[in-house]
């Protein structure tokens, strides 16, 4: 019974983090307006998720993998963005 409301806990916890990022990530795949957008700071986000991934695999646990598979996506699609259209500015 625990391990299920673990489990519950954590995908309840993945869905909420995971689903406040979309918002934004939308808004900037919708607009390409990536100027508000720090570089350092996205490389430096992108690359913690990319850890915590690798840390849930590693540990074998879905809510953290499931959470971080959808935000490295989002948050790696954004990255791109940037380097691309900030080089495109320049």
């Amino acid at each position: 019974m625990t391990f299920a409301f673990a489990d519950g806990l954590g995908f309840t916890a993945a869905a909420l983090t995971t689903a406040s990022f979309v918002p934004q990530a939308w808004l900037t795949f919708r607009t390409r307006d990536v100027s508000g957008i720090s570089l350092g700071m996205y490389s430096a986000f992108t690359l913690g998720i990319a850890l915590w991934l690798a840390y849930g695999v590693m540990i074998g646990e879905w809510p953290i993998i499931a959470a971080n598979v959808v935000t490295l996506s989002l948050a790696g699609a954004i990255l791109a963005m940037k380097l691309r259209y900030t080089r495109r500015q320049t």
